[in-house]
């Protein structure tokens, strides 16, 4: 198998990024007062999130009660599925992210007692609908399965790829084959998560799963724009999204380190139009003024610099902005829906 995606020199510059982060993450968690509680705090974000953008339909404290093993009133089946994405999390350490029975395996977690082929590749065709019944994608051919995922896990393994755009290519071609009846999109992100925590561990606790969930249009918008084009297969643009929502996760993982994120109510309170207006300003301000500094949105606005922080890092999991350059040089940019 050969390289699938087109290389985007702008992919070095996130890269730097995102290994600056790297550094900020160890430290977080060097001063965190319960590197435990941080890590399970991100675990339960992750569950929560991979298990929802599938239509489970359990809040945050509910799938936290669950991994606690604690009684929940709610559909069996998305109990269940919670409890089967964290068996699988778990299994992070154990697993070889170039394992084709290790692949199984995980799956197997994934999928026990929901559906009888669990851990084991389909032998029927599927297909990709949106909510129209519209077929968006077709899964490989069922008789080719094994090959292609073995192929798939060859090249990962031999690839010199930086693993931040192997990770994501193999979550992209992962989707791309649909090698499971069901199950599809939780394997392939357990696996980026899995490949990447290979590389540097602080992956295995960062809940990336929950900017995939806070930009869910974007996601699926980008898988289908790295689909068959003209007979090929080039996931560029899922890779670049998978970069900004890499960089994002790190910023809010970062923040949980200093905030009991996970006990913070399951939906928006009563401030939710004040801070949906603050957030409207803040947009405003960087859409005329992309260099614009935080003591100065804090200035501009009446509200101290910490406020400020954590509309930014909201506007950053919601994939509206991104900062391009350095912290003190570089600038914002407002990402088009």
């Amino acid at each position: 198998m050969n390289d699938f995606f087109t290389q985007n020199p702008a992919w070095h510059e996130k890269i730097g990024q995102i290994y600056a982060l790297l550094e900020r993450v160890k430290i977080s968690e060097e001063q965190s007062a319960d590197l435990l509680h941080l890590r399970k705090t991100s675990r339960i974000l992750s569950i929560g999130s991979t298990t929802a953008i599938e239509g489970n339909r359990l809040s945050p404290s509910q799938v936290r009660d669950v991994i606690n093993g604690k009684t929940v009133l709610g559909p069996p089946k998305d109990i269940k599925e919670v409890q089967n994405a964290f068996a699988a999390y778990e299994l992070i350490p154990q697993l070889n992210p170039y394992s084709v029975g290790d692949f199984l395996t995980a799956h197997s977690h994934i999928t026990n007692e929901l559906i009888n082929e669990a851990g084991k590749f389909r032998t029927v065709s599927v297909f990709v609908v949106n909510g129209k019944g519209d077929i968006l994608h077709s899964g490989a051919d069922s008789d080719k399965v094994p090959t292609l995922i073995s192929e798939l896990f060859e090249w990962g393994k031999g690839s010199d790829a930086h693993p931040l755009i192997k990770s994501s290519a193999m979550h992209f071609m992962i989707e791309h084959i649909h090698p499971f009846r069901d199950g599809n999109g939780r394997i392939g992100r357990l696996w980026q998560t899995l490949v990447l925590a290979n590389w540097n561990t602080p992956f295995e606790w960062m809940p990336v799963e929950t900017i995939i969930y806070n930009n869910q249009a974007k996601y699926y918008e980008a898988l289908q724009r790295s689909h068959n084009k003209g007979g090929k297969v080039d996931c560029a643009p899922f890779i670049d999204f998978m970069l900004d929502v890499l960089e994002n996760t790190m910023y809010k993982y970062i923040d949980t380190a200093t905030t009991k994120t996970i006990e913070k109510t399951d939906n928006v309170g009563i401030n939710v139009g004040i801070n949906v207006g603050i957030k409207n300003k803040i947009l405003e301000y960087i859409a005329n003024n992309p260099q614009i500094t935080i003591p100065q949105l804090a200035q501009f606005l009446n509200v101290n610099n910490r406020t400020i922080e954590r509309y930014i890092k909201e506007l950053r999991e919601e994939g509206k902005i991104v900062r391009e350059g350095s912290k003190k040089s570089g600038q914002w940019k407002i990402i088009e829906n």
